[in-house]
């Protein structure tokens, strides 16, 4: 059969680094072996009902047959300035300043190609989420790497940026709470971010996927900094504060201009997303908030269970202080990829090595909180058995 080359394009996009990890955890499965998959980041509860029952009820509504308006229904995005006006006090124009998106990832690869043309310099987060990359590569645009530092709190220090960097740059990627070091940002910080951009005349975007999940209070939003409409958007996916990742439902807010370029780009990829899915979110926007509550409540039992097990077996951790993953030093003598190989094939334990979200996450594994207490308490005692920390 003839073989037809790929486009230049795709030859650019970036390796999925964590393809290789999920090819060694199907096969020791398949070999039958009990495997304690804390590698990913796919939340493992369930959506709450309220939210599934609307989807049910919407579905037999022939209103939503048909194709829905190519940008989304008001009712969502109406759902949305309401949502952000009560959780942030952040006052949105539903019809110019929130596009509705198919999944927060679509938003942050979309973002570049509206953003950037070949050449144009983005700032990316390292470690950071692989796929601000895969945007990147699609736009032909260049990289610089703001290193994200412990001894900074896992913070871009601005002040270590070269002035010609900064002028330079068009787009800037953040994200807190943090993944994958779970760090979290607060005002002061965004309002930095703020100055910086203005000054510089770049485009921010917070790639806000974690919201709902700090361990001590609710995470800030970077809209809640004065002026951050003017220099960005936030990207706010349903799949993490309402158990709705399967869903493909996220928005971006923030920027008109940014938030119009998002439009247009989807005006040719997509015609709109089923109305009732739409519908489901609004509801789970505007109703009983309390399985969220329930839910960062979950996530803090399941870290706290976790921390303390991992320091009985003499592991020196942080505990984190957002997102479901924890970030956790390397015992010397070996890299991320390799001890994350022991932990594969001795302990039956999958983690992610830090090296799959760039170069500064060498020396760090990522562990998602995305089991029971009962089964992350088991992780720990197969560790133990390595003898690694003792």
């Amino acid at each position: 059969m003839h073989s037809f080359e790929q486009s230049s394009t795709l030859k650019r996009l970036p390796e999925q680094f964590f393809a290789k990890l999920v090819k060694k955890v199907q096969l020791l499965t398949s070999e039958g072996h009990d495997v304690i998959n804390l590698g990913q980041g796919n939340p493992d509860l369930p959506t709450p009902q309220p939210i599934v029952e609307e989807l049910k009820e919407a579905a037999d509504d022939p209103l939503y047959h048909k194709y829905a308006p190519f940008q989304g229904h008001l009712f969502l995005k109406e759902a949305v300035a309401e949502f952000y006006n009560r959780e942030y006090g952040v006052k949105l124009e539903p019809e110019k300043e929130v596009a509705i998106l198919f999944g927060a990832k679509a938003g942050l690869v979309e973002i570049s190609q509206c953003l950037l043309n070949p050449g144009d310099l983005a700032l990316l987060p390292d470690p950071g989420y692989p796929d601000y990359l895969s945007g990147i590569a699609l736009a032909n645009a260049k990289i610089a790497k703001m290193p994200l530092l412990e001894k900074n709190k896992f913070l871009p220090d601005y002040q270590n940026i070269e002035k010609r960097v900064l002028d330079q740059a068009k787009l800037m990627f953040l994200n807190y709470p943090n993944n994958p070091t779970a760090a979290i940002a607060n005002k002061q910080f965004f309002d930095q971010t703020v100055h910086v951009a203005k000054k510089h005349n770049i485009c921010v975007v917070h790639d806000f996927a974690y919201s709902a999940l700090g361990f001590d209070g609710k995470p800030q939003s970077f809209l809640q900094s004065e002026g951050a409409k003017d220099i960005g958007v936030e990207i706010y996916t349903m799949s993490k504060t309402y158990n709705m990742a399967g869903w493909r439902i996220a928005f971006a807010v923030g920027n008109h201009s940014v938030i119009e370029s998002i439009n247009l780009i989807q005006d040719h990829l997509y015609v709109s997303l089923f109305g009732a899915v739409q519908k489901a979110a609004a509801e789970a926007l505007k109703g009983d908030q309390s399985p969220v509550e329930e839910l960062v409540q979950t996530y803090r039992d399941r870290r706290d269970a976790f921390v303390t097990e991992l320091h009985k077996i003499g592991w020196k951790v942080q505990a984190p202080r957002g997102t479901f993953f924890t970030w956790l030093p390397v015992p010397k003598g070996y890299t991320s990829e390799e001890f994350a190989d022991l932990l594969l094939e001795k302990a039956h334990v999958v983690v992610a090595p830090g090296k799959g979200f760039g170069d500064y996450g060498e020396g760090y594994v990522r562990v998602g909180l995305l089991d029971s207490e009962e089964r992350l308490r088991e992780a720990v005692e197969r560790i133990d058995h390595l003898g690694l920390f003792r």
